[in-house]
């Protein structure tokens, strides 16, 4: 008997155990897997500038290290825009030390004035609370740790899948039934786009926000405006959660190289307005592609992609349901799913409609029987 067929506590037992089997396996082999995901999604991106030098009779192996040559190259330039900028900040680090030092003890003697917490009571609750973030910390490191092996096997990984390329799309066809081969056509060509857009949308999106950013600091008098600006923009790849985390930095600047609290007002503002243009005209129009994904399930994948594999789960999470999405979308059985993770919503109209369907569909069963 078929697993559809069985009754439904077997049903949902069954696909627990499933998923409780697959996370186990993402987890024990994330090392392997972490480095292999960025470098499928790299390779996507790159592919269609080895298509245009190939075209251009160019060598494949050589179409191939030139790509790969101009996204290191990209990448280089803005780490050293980055690395200038936070050695200015690095000189200044002992000044900005020393007032951090002095609003801390101004904190503690308020919080004592206010709420009768002791300083020796005070300094015990942070100890307790730095203990009881050992792991978390630990965590972050193997998460920092992991994406320097992810830099270092990136480049071979993508190499060899762009070489390969022929072969595992080859693979792809000839694992499935010839009958489905219109549908795996379908699903790898959407596959394409929707990595390709993503990403390409993220880039651009990370730019005009690191500019509304840096902008803004700057005409608010923030010390490092554009450094603060431009790790803003890149937190603000991790989808709702980066903007919010993001807010915290400026902030902290404002109040340690400035006095009283109108600059940080106006840094909240000016960020909530960033947020609100970011979220309603950029990443509908430059960061959306085909898939769409409901702010719901992309919060809730998230924050289970950090879980997992921690700071690169983050960012490889949205893409990754995108796949999965479209490949729900092309499975009859699995659609429903699909449209769970999309941000189509259906109206009152709908719902009843296949309500009344649903209710035709078991009466005339029963009436059959």
């Amino acid at each position: 008997m078929k697993i559809k067929d069985q009754p439904f506590y077997i049903q949902a037992t069954t696909v627990l155990f499933g998923l409780i089997l697959l996370v186990y396996v993402l987890n024990i082999l994330a090392d392997i897997l972490v480095p292999l995901a960025f470098a499928a999604f790299l390779s996507v991106l790159l592919n269609p500038l080895c298509n245009r030098l190939q075209q251009r009779k160019v060598p494949k192996v050589l179409a191939i290290i030139i790509a790969m040559l101009i996204m290191i190259i990209s990448v280089l330039l803005v780490f050293y825009f980055l690395s200038t900028q936070i050695i200015q900040f690095g000189d200044s680090l002992p000044m900005l030390e020393k007032k951090f030092g002095s609003i801390t003890t101004d904190l503690k003697n308020w919080i004592q004035s206010t709420f009768g917490v002791t300083l020796a009571k005070q300094e015990q609750m942070i100890k307790d609370a730095l203990n009881s973030s050992q792991t978390m910390v630990g965590k972050t490191l193997n998460s920092v740790l992991g994406v320097l092996s992810v830099v270092f096997l990136l480049p071979v990984y993508i190499f060899l899948m762009l070489f390969y390329k022929t072969l595992i799309l080859n693979f792809l066809y000839e694992v499935f039934a010839e009958e489905n081969s219109k549908k795996v056509s379908e699903v790898l060509s959407e596959t394409k786009t929707a990595i390709q857009s993503y990403i390409v949308g993220l880039l651009i999106e990370m730019i005009i926000v690191a500019v509304m950013n840096s902008a803004a600091l700057m005409l608010l008098g923030v010390k490092y405006g554009i450094l603060i600006g431009c790790i803003g923009a890149i937190l603000n790849l991790i989808p709702y959660l980066g903007g919010i985390i993001a807010i915290a930095l400026p902030v902290l600047m404002a109040t340690v190289t400035k006095d009283g609290y109108s600059t940080q007002l106006g840094v909240v503002i000016a960020y909530i307005v960033i947020q609100f243009i970011d979220n309603n005209i950029l990443v509908p129009r430059i960061v959306s592609s085909k898939v769409q994904i409901n702010a719901l399930m992309s919060i809730i994948v998230v924050l289970l992609g950090n879980q997992l594999w921690g700071v690169s789960g983050m960012f490889l999470s949205i893409p990754f349901v995108a796949v999965i999405k479209i490949v729900f979308d092309r499975i009859e059985p699995l659609k429903p799913w699909g449209k769970l993770l999309g941000d189509d919503i259906p109206t009152r109209q709908m719902v009843e409609i296949w309500r009344s369907r649903r209710k035709s569909a078991v009466l005339s069963r029963k009436s059959s029987v």
